[in-house]
């Protein structure tokens, strides 16, 4: 974070009446840099936390102020203040700024939060020509996460009722914070109540005017939000509810027509055409991502009507070592159950990994944990400020599990004890699933770098600049290290970092490459549907071939024989050496994940929920079990046992069974 802030003005034209000067100090500890921000109700302040002297820890200082005499307005102004502080104390979500302290002073009320270095999206608009829709549409799925937590508080939901591009900050490490809880509400569903018809014209429900708020409310803030952030047209500006008058693509012909179908159905006027509920909205944002070929790191898959319910022959398990109370159900020709299934607290997107009686996994709570093997019993959790995509790989030599975060941090862990060996930022989020050769970890970054760093001691050997941002694992043979960018473009650079040869896709690579060393060849997927078989010696195809979708797993090889999924929804056997179709078996929904291999078998997970067992040879399907979410994740085969994570937030771990 910056030592210095960008303040705003005090002199009249600033964010409001400020009371407090520059190097004041609260409570002999809070020691004021500047304002940052407010409004009608408080001023924001920036301060340096004196306690830690060592360090410069910023927070912010959120006071109340009044103008009013009135002695009856400023117990209520007073009372709401308060409120927001305790509202704020008994939350916990990664997209809502955490509250340390608060406390009153000559007459006036003050909260001491986390400070967030970043800016709101009403100041992007301004400082910012073209905001990319895919940037938009990951803010769209962070915001209904955010919402669906408070929605989901109990014993009642908390309505937001002022979202607003104002209200939404975007952190310097590009995740979006949900600010100034000073008019949230606890909504008693079922109720008659009336509320008060508070918010922001423009961005509130039309049942909102007249008191009757609701969740849904609060999506129809986020479907105007969306719609100004893509339009850049102020709905403040604007006659009431005219949306419809100014559609998105009229303005923003970048925006796919469902991200377009999405908003305006939570911009209704009649809140039960709206979607039910965020989690609602957020699965079909999300299943959006997935088919405009994001990079799978970054899928959350298809969450809607997926449930756990019994099929003829099913039944549930015994689900003691998850601790969640939810039985889980499988079919198919073989009865199968998992040996044991863990818990985690937020989406498992990425790949499991495993060493001795540990396995390894990263979640999107912002841990790495480590369960035993055997039991699935919890053994530690490393945390990170950031989602975690990146799929941790061993290095037995030096003991550490090494991974990437959202939080531009790649993460060297001692594999026994859970703590940090070392570490090594970049300047973007890291969602490559990195690759350990030669004493080296080469991973790459969305700040276009492809980074070689010793294993034994974080130290970097050198960075190649792809100008484009690397998602997919690279290959390493003894002589080249191959990747896809999202620029579509293939690349081959030397041990030492130099370029080799590259080989261009018509859209971006996120698929990993696989390379037969004895035919001189790599198979690696791209998102203009098609698999490619390039000589690594030149970077010449030798053959492509076309399926019916994006290819955004990564490929496996077996005699003479590709596997790959798509997005198609199906998963393709082709042929090594001619690319010719051998075989394919078809779900209902795109497959992300990659495939995995163990005997005569191939094991893969869908976004429909399914775990997949198939014959290696026929494709034939020997069993299938369901999962309560989509699964973008590859297996990992151990000696007895296969784990495969879901967007459910478990990880199963099921036996080797045909």
């Amino acid at each position: 974070m910056p030592d210095t802030t960008q303040f705003t003005s005090t002199d009249g034209g600033g964010a409001g009446v400020s009371s407090l000067k520059a190097n004041a100090v609260l409570q002999n500890r809070y020691r004021i840099m500047g304002v940052i921000g407010g409004g009608g109700m408080g001023t924001v302040y920036q301060a340096r936390d004196l306690n830690f002297a060592e360090v410069k820890k910023y927070v912010a200082v959120k006071e109340m102020h009044t103008l009013t005499a009135d002695a009856g307005q400023r117990a209520s102004m007073l009372k709401t203040f308060r409120r927001e502080a305790n509202l704020l104390a008994e939350l916990s979500h990664p997209a809502i700024p955490r509250i340390f302290d608060t406390f009153d002073l000559n007459d006036r009320a003050y909260i001491v939060m986390e400070f967030i270095n970043g800016s709101d999206l009403e100041m992007l608009l301004q400082k910012t020509r073209d905001l990319p829709v895919d940037k938009v549409l990951d803010w769209a799925i962070e915001l209904c996460d955010a919402l669906e937590y408070l929605h989901n508080q109990e014993p009642d939901p908390i309505v937001f009722r002022d979202m607003k591009p104002s209200n939404v900050m975007i952190d310097n490490l590009g995740r979006v914070r949900l600010i100034d809880f000073g008019i949230a509400k606890t909504f008693v569903g079922g109720t008659s109540v009336k509320h008060t018809s508070i918010g922001t014209e423009g961005y509130s429900a039309p049942e909102q005017y007249t008191g009757d708020v609701s969740p849904q409310s609060d999506l129809f803030s986020l479907g105007a939000t969306l719609h100004h952030i893509l339009t850049r047209k102020d709905p403040r500006l604007e006659p009431p509810f005219s949306f419809h008058e100014r559609p998105i693509t009229q303005f923003n012909p970048n925006v796919h027509p469902t991200f377009v179908q999405i908003i305006d159905r939570a911009l209704t006027t009649n809140a039960k055409d709206r979607y039910k509920s965020c989690a609602e909205m957020k699965g079909a944002l999300i299943a959006l991502r997935s088919r405009s070929s994001l990079p799978v790191q970054a899928i959350s898959g298809v969450v809607t009507g997926i449930e756990h319910v019994p099929t003829a022959g099913a039944a549930p398990i015994d689900n003691a070592t998850a601790g969640t109370g939810t039985d889980f159900f499988q079919e198919g020709a073989g009865a199968i159950q998992p040996k044991w299934v863990f818990k985690a607290e937020d989406e498992i997107r990425s790949s499991p990994v495993a060493m001795g009686d540990l396995a390894f996994f990263g979640a999107y709570d912002y841990n790495l944990w480590a369960v035993n093997l055997e039991s699935g019993e919890l053994v530690w959790k490393f945390p990170t400020k950031g989602g975690i995509a990146s799929s941790p790989v061993i290095d037995a030599t030096n003991r550490l599990v090494l991974f990437g975060s959202d939080d531009n941090t790649f993460y060297a862990v001692d594999y026994r004890s859970g703590r940090l060996s070392w570490s090594h930022m970049t300047k973007n989020p890291i969602r490559s699933t990195p690759r350990v050769e030669h004493g080296h970890v080469f991973f790459g970054s969305d700040d276009a770098m492809l980074y070689a760093i010793s294993v034994a001691n974080g130290r970097e050997l050198w960075k190649y600049d792809a100008t484009a941002p690397i998602r997919c694992r690279p290959f390493v043979t003894n002589e080249l290290i191959i990747f896809g960018t999202e620029a579509g473009e293939i690349l081959a650079v030397s041990l030492s970092g130099n370029f080799k040869w590259r080989q261009r896709a018509k859209r971006g690579v996120i698929s990993s490459p696989i390379v037969n060393l004895k035919e001189a060849m790599c198979y690696i997927g791209a998102s203009d549907n098609f698999l490619y078989a390039i000589d690594i010696n030149n970077g010449f195809p030798a053959w492509t071939k076309r399926t019916n979708g994006p290819i955004v797993s990564s490929p496996v090889e077996r005699g003479n024989v590709v596997y790959v999924t798509s997005t198609d929804g199906s998963l393709w056997a082709i042929n090594a050496q001619t690319g010719r179709e051998r075989w394919k078996f078809t779900t209902q929904k795109p497959i992300v994940g990659s495939p995995a291999i163990k005997d005569d078998l191939l094991y893969f997970g869908g976004t429909d929920g399914y775990f997949y067992c198939i014959g290696v040879d026929d494709g034939k399907e020997r069993w299938k079990y369901k999962t309560g979410k989509a699964i973008t994740s590859t297996p990992y085969i151990t000696d007895n046992a296969i784990l495969i994570g879901s967007l459910d937030h478990h990880l199963y771990a099921f036996p080797l069974v045909g």
